[in-house]
């Protein structure tokens, strides 16, 4: 059993369209701007600005607000503005299909308890099995951290969805691999198909389909990777005097392979709304 967004899950059951989904969730985005989005809009910051406080937020892993009224780009006067701003136009995308017409007030109501119960027992599900894992707890350090981390990177959610097996993985055949060598060596991997991993680089540059090709696709995963494994040796390494490298991001292994040994790696696939991948970590034997 796998974790869906609502979306999903009513698209799987027949309740709603693809195309009523995408025009849902392309609402739902346009309701939802980012703070740097809104901020440029009003002309209380330029693009370049904003630009520059999302790059701190990579690497702080800081509100954007925090960052803003830190470099003097924003007060708070004009930063409550914002984020309250932000709260009264954020919808649900229950509610933009109601207002859509693509469901009835009855039957979204229906749906959303069925929902919940669905996301319980995969959650539980999933729980179970990273629990009782010797990588569970570096599992869902990455998970947490995905989930904080790519909303504001990517403008959209990261939801865990399932475990997956190495034959899973042939779903996903590109990917991005980094290892930590040192005193505690582990790596991570996202892996995607060429349709998410094209769709996630769109997202994280800010760039349209036609400007990205495969391979501004590829070296965007790896800068994704990158950027998760900066925060996993910090969460890591408790150690202060750990001595650690990051090699590059690597292609050329499969993520079949890098999952082949089930006691040493743990691979979770991950949902998001530009996409499926998938989220692997291990330890070299």
């Amino acid at each position: 059993m796998a974790a869906k967004f609502l979306g999903q899950f009513l698209l799987e059951r027949g309740v709603i369209t693809a195309p009523q989904l995408l025009a849902a969730i392309e609402a739902q985005r346009a309701s939802n701007p980012l703070l740097g989005e809104l901020a440029v809009r009003k002309g209380w910051l330029d693009e370049a600005q904003a630009r520059r406080i999302q790059q701190r937020q990579r690497v702080e892993d800081r509100r954007f607000g925090d960052i803003a009224l830190e470099m003097g780009a924003l007060d708070q006067d004009r930063l409550d503005a914002l984020l309250e701003a932000q709260k009264t136009g954020r919808r649900m995308l229950g509610q933009v299909l109601l207002e859509q017409g693509a469901i009835d007030a009855a039957r979204l109501q229906s749906e959303i308890a069925l929902h919940r119960a669905d996301q319980e027992k995969a959650k539980h599900a999933l729980e179970s099995v990273i629990e009782s894992h010797p990588l569970g707890g570096l599992a869902n350090s990455a998970i947490d951290l995905c989930a904080r981390l790519f909303p504001r990177m990517l403008a959209s959610q990261c939801l865990p969805a399932e475990v997956l097996t190495p034959d899973d993985l042939d779903a996903w055949p590109h990917v991005a691999h980094v290892q930590v060598q040192g005193d505690h060596p582990f790596g991570i991997a996202l892996a995607a198909d060429m349709a998410a991993a094209r769709a996630l680089a769109c997202a994280l540059l800010g760039i349209t389909p036609e400007e990205c090709d495969d391979a501004l696709a590829l070296d965007a995963l790896g800068e994704m990777v990158n950027v998760l494994m900066g925060y996993l040796v910090r969460d890591v390494m408790t150690d202060d005097d750990a001595v650690y490298r990051a090699l590059p991001p690597d292609a050329t292994v499969p993520a079949a392979a890098l999952a082949a040994d089930t006691t040493r790696s743990l691979a979770i696939g991950m949902g998001t709304q530009l996409g499926a991948f998938a989220l692997l970590v291990d330890r070299p034997a």
